[in-house]
This record gives structure tokens, C-alpha cells and sequence, in this order.
């Protein structure tokens, strides 16, 4: 009798592996915030959006969750239907121009006028925690100068919390959003805890040159 190689008994493991694997079984899950049904005034005018910064659980394409034990948890059978650092900010940049009729576009910027401000988002936290609440926090920067230097500048912090009815990828995805609508009313009011800082350039000469001392 002839014993099968170990290539062919990898082969058949493959092949078994894949027969019971089901792609049904994999839940893709969309970031897709809701209408605010709020309107406020166009503080931006126009702005170019970075890509948002997420800590590494946020940005893999598993969806994350906390256990009751504190850890941070995910399941390969439960991913985010997009990367999630570009949902986030393609969904961020829309429900801004939704909330206050302003121009907000992801980097790169794609106009040949050029914006006037920068809008800069780093998260910090982004997770459904283990007692039912998807928290949302983090700082975000507004560069008020027309890409010029000057002018004023934002520099103000988020922490944003959705209650959940219960754990589980869609109840997390359908909190994100609502966490996204939210931090795009407090970008679009300039509000929030922090800073506006003005931003003063070196005198010149008539030239338009710094002095040399």
C-alpha cells in the first residue's frame, strides 16, 4: 500500500479547510453615519481632511470590542466592510458638509483653488467597552490660515459616548456612526475643550524677506 506524501496530505487539509469554511459566514460591517437633522453655521469654509489617525485595534479590519475581563478583543468572521481609517474619514469629511453646508474633503486635496483651513483628526480611543458604551475620544486641530502661515488656529479634544443595548459588531457599527455624526456637529461648531491659537508671522523687509538679525 502506498502512503500519501506529505505534500498531498497538506493539499487534502487545504482542500477540507476550505470545504467547511462558508463565506456567509464572514459579517462585513459598514461605517454609515445618520443624518444629524441639525443644521449650524458654515465655520470652515472650505477644508482638507487628513487621513484619520486610529489606534492599531481601530484601524484593523476586525472589529474590536472589550471583554468583561478589560482585554481588547476581535473575531476574524467580523471585519469592517472598508479600511477603517478611510471609512472614517470619507464618513467624517460627508457628515461635516451635511451638518454645516461646508466644503471638507479627504487628503489629497482635488481643486485647483486650494482650501482655506486643514482639519487634522487623531484618535485615541475608539471601542465598544465591556459596560455597554462605544467611546469616542481623541483631539482634533483646525489650521485656520488658508495654507498661508497665518491666521487662527484650533486645537481642541473629543470624548464622545453612545450608549449600547447590547455587544456585538452591528450594535458596535451602528454606535460608531452615531459617535461620527456627533464629533462632526463639535468640528463643524469649533467647539470643545482646548485652545484657538493665532498664529503670527516674522516681520520682513520690503522685500518680503525676514531680516537677517
Amino acid at each position: 500500500m502506498i502512503k500519501p506524501s506529505f505534500p498531498v496530505l497538506a493539499l487534502l487539509g487545504s482542500a477540507l479547510l476550505a470545504a467547511c469554511s462558508n463565506p456567509e459566514d464572514t459579517g462585513r460591517f459598514l461605517i454609515d453615519p445618520p443624518t444629524a437633522g441639525v443644521q449650524v453655521a458654515n465655520r470652515l469654509g472650505t477644508a482638507e481632511l487628513k487621513d484619520v489617525s486610529l489606534p492599531e485595534y481601530a484601524g484593523d479590519q476586525e472589529v474590536a470590542y472589550q471583554s468583561p475581563d478589560g482585554a481588547v478583543r476581535s473575531n476574524p468572521d467580523n471585519l469592517w466592510a472598508d479600511s477603517p481609517s478611510r471609512a472614517f474619514t470619507t464618513t467624517l469629511a460627508r457628515a461635516i458638509g451635511e451638518v454645516s453646508g461646508a466644503t471638507v474633503i479627504g487628503e489629497p486635496w482635488p481643486l485647483a483653488q486650494p482650501p482655506a483651513r486643514r482639519l487634522e483628526v487623531r484618535v485615541e480611543r475608539a471601542l465598544a467597552q465591556a459596560d455597554n458604551s462605544y467611546r469616542l475620544s481623541g483631539r482634533y486641530f483646525v489650521s485656520d490660515d488658508g495654507l498661508t502661515g497665518g491666521g487662527t488656529n484650533h486645537a481642541r479634544s473629543f470624548d464622545i459616548r453612545v450608549p449600547m443595548t447590547a455587544q456585538g459588531p452591528g450594535e458596535t457599527a451602528v454606535a460608531l456612526s452615531q459617535a461620527i455624526s456627533i464629533l462632526a456637529q463639535q468640528i463643524a461648531t469649533l467647539s470643545g475643550p482646548g485652545a484657538t491659537i493665532a498664529t503670527t508671522q516674522p516681520a520682513t523687509d520690503e522685500f518680503g524677506l525676514p531680516p537677517l538679525f
